[in-house]
């Protein structure tokens, strides 16, 4: 850094985890467990956490619910995205999301190939922006979730890192 360039200070994000299984509670998520504890372990504040069963009402329903509210910044999702008659979750977020980030889940998918091989094409993986909130939705795995957010999110969602990252365009993702 250049003495003419000033360190970003760290902005804390308000973050809430929703799990999309039908077969999982707070108990059994372990890759709820995973993101809640790297959220909070990256210096953010875990604004919610819950469970959805694969129901696509269900999950635009939370979605919209968690979007609503000042005090969620961002959302992340697990589970559901892959091509299951279950796996809803891309529908959902096609039903929320005014912005789509392509970027997101291309990028996921392409670290994912490296680590899983051509078995990455199943994932869905999703991410936009709705009413002024990022959503991001990872694959249920814990591998899956664990790429999405050590490779991808602790970066995008740290406003100290460069050259640009999700942090600083927040005050504008309303702006018509």
């Amino acid at each position: 850094m250049s003495p003419t360039q000033k360190q970003a200070a760290f902005i804390p994000c308000r973050i809430a985890v929703l799990t999309i299984s039908d077969t999982r509670d707070l108990a059994s998520d372990r890759s709820g467990a995973i993101l809640a504890e790297r959220v909070q372990a990256a210096g953010h504040e875990l604004a919610m956490r819950a469970i959805v069963p694969d129901d696509l009402d269900l999950i635009v329903s939370r979605l919209r619910e968690w979007i609503a509210r000042d005090d969620v910044d961002v959302v992340i999702t697990t589970g559901g995205t892959g091509v299951t008659g279950r796996d809803v979750t891309p529908e959902a977020f096609s039903q929320v999301v005014e912005k789509d980030i392509p970027g997101f889940g291309e990028l996921l998918r392409m670290l994912s190939y490296a680590k899983i091989g051509t078995s990455t094409i199943q994932s869905r993986a999703t991410a936009g922006v709705a009413r002024g909130t990022f959503l991001f939705a990872l694959p249920g795995s814990t591998g899956a979730v664990r790429d999405g957010w050590d490779d991808i999110l602790v970066h995008q969602l740290d406003s100290r890192h460069r050259p640009c990252n999700f942090v600083e365009l927040m005050p504008r993702l309303n702006e018509r």
